[in-house]
């Protein structure tokens, strides 16, 4: 019986490690395979395309002076685009700190005028309808209030967007380094939500650039105002408490089969803010998380599938592994091979961010991000979160 009990114990092992190592493999060749977007040089000699930038805040007074200042400080010409500020309710100074720029590109519009007291699910999909009514520019990009922009953004976005011609163009993101005066324990969290976050860029660049599956994050992705309207919106979507990013992205990609776009450049990399604390962090990876049932790309839903029953599986052994030898002796071996598998992937990638130095953290991370990971996933299908002080279901 316990033979038995150990064979099947193996065979499953083998056969999730075995498809799992496989995955990201397929992953790794994929984002090798991406060349380095340059802009030709003579692209600016064309018709440059009117950009507006979308921006939804809700209580955002530490963050949006600087990520307004990034936008305003870019190579793009100003009278080529415009910065479109909603309000979602704010109860700080948000305000106040975007009323303090000037600039005649720059426009702040009011979420409660769009919607009233009216309760949403998805207050986020609501503030950029209300933007792309007011927005001028035939591309729309789309940025987070706690978000930095490099000073070629733009630039890129556009000759990206002229030279391919894409629907939708999904962009990389990275967390803002570490402070001085971060407490040990923040630093931790932040090493530990860095690590996670740089793998799933690495994924949506090698899934999107190989139209594999689409994934994308709000905080860096383009489409042109009028592919949006093509596809309604996000009719359909718009009860859906996430998704104005990846369920949006399926929409198009969908209605457009092969005019997706990762623009692999580093001049085009947003850094945004990590969470703060272990709370705030989950919550975040619960509101990804809770929108994987609501994605129509079968190839999207297997690889969840298939990512979430390995890591459930890794942790079974893990568990297991203190009451058999045998069991132990599996998940040491499943876990190195796991660990080779994803180092590989991720070498390629840290070196793209500029973040080898976090590679070292690999390792002690992996009983933590494999529990993790169990609980987001759960999470966000059955349980609710907390996100800007709303309780979402």
């Amino acid at each position: 019986m316990l033979h038995i009990c150990t064979m099947t114990f193996l065979f499953i092992t083998i056969f999730l490690l075995v498809s799992y190592s496989i995955l990201i493999l397929y992953y790794r060749i994929s984002w090798l395979g991406i060349n380095n977007f340059v802009p030709k040089k003579e692209w600016i000699k064309n018709d440059l395309p009117f950009v507006s930038v979308i921006i939804a805040a809700r209580n955002e007074e530490d963050n949006i002076g600087a990520c307004i200042e990034s936008v305003m400080l870019q190579t793009y010409p100003s009278l080529k685009f415009e910065l479109i500020i909603i309000n979602d309710h704010s109860t700080d100074n948000t305000v106040s700190v975007i009323r303090s720029f000037n600039q005649e590109n720059i426009r702040l519009l009011h979420l409660e005028d769009y919607t009233g007291d009216k309760l949403l699910n998805s207050y986020k999909k609501k503030s950029i309808e209300m933007a792309l009514q007011y927005a001028k520019g035939e591309l729309i990009i789309t940025t987070d209030a706690d978000c930095v922009v490099p000073v070629k953004w733009l630039e890129t976005m556009a000759a990206f967007y002229i030279e391919k011609d894409p629907v939708f163009i999904a962009a990389p993101v990275t967390f803002l380094a570490l402070s001085q005066n971060d407490s040990i324990s923040l630093k931790v969290l932040k090493i530990f939500q860095s690590l996670d976050f740089m793998t799933l860029q690495g994924i949506t660049g090698a899934s999107v650039s190989k139209e594999f599956h689409n994934m994308c994050n709000g905080a860096n992705l383009a489409y042109p105002k009028e592919i949006f309207y093509r596809v309604n919106g996000f009719e359909g979507i718009d009860e859906i408490a996430s998704g104005d990013d990846m369920l949006l992205m399926h929409k198009i990609g969908k209605a457009f089969p092969g005019k997706m776009g990762f623009l692999k450049s580093k001049e085009c990399i947003v850094q945004t803010q990590p969470a703060s604390t272990v709370s705030s962090f989950l919550n975040q990876r619960i509101r990804w998380a809770s929108k994987a049932g609501h994605y129509t790309d079968k190839k999207i839903t297997g690889v969840l599938v298939l990512v979430y029953a390995f890591n459930v599986w890794m942790l079974i052994l893990g568990i297991a592994s203190f009451f058999s030898l045998q069991a132990f002796y599996i998940f040491l071996v499943a876990l190195f091979i796991k660990v080779i598998a994803e180092l590989s992937f991720l070498f390629p990638v840290a070196r793209f961010f500029g973040q080898r130095n976090l590679l070292w953290y690999f390792i002690p991370s992996q009983p933590f991000h494999i529990l993790y990971t169990v609980m987001a996933g759960w999470l966000g299908i059955f349980g609710s979160y907390r996100w800007k002080g709303r309780k979402v279901k």
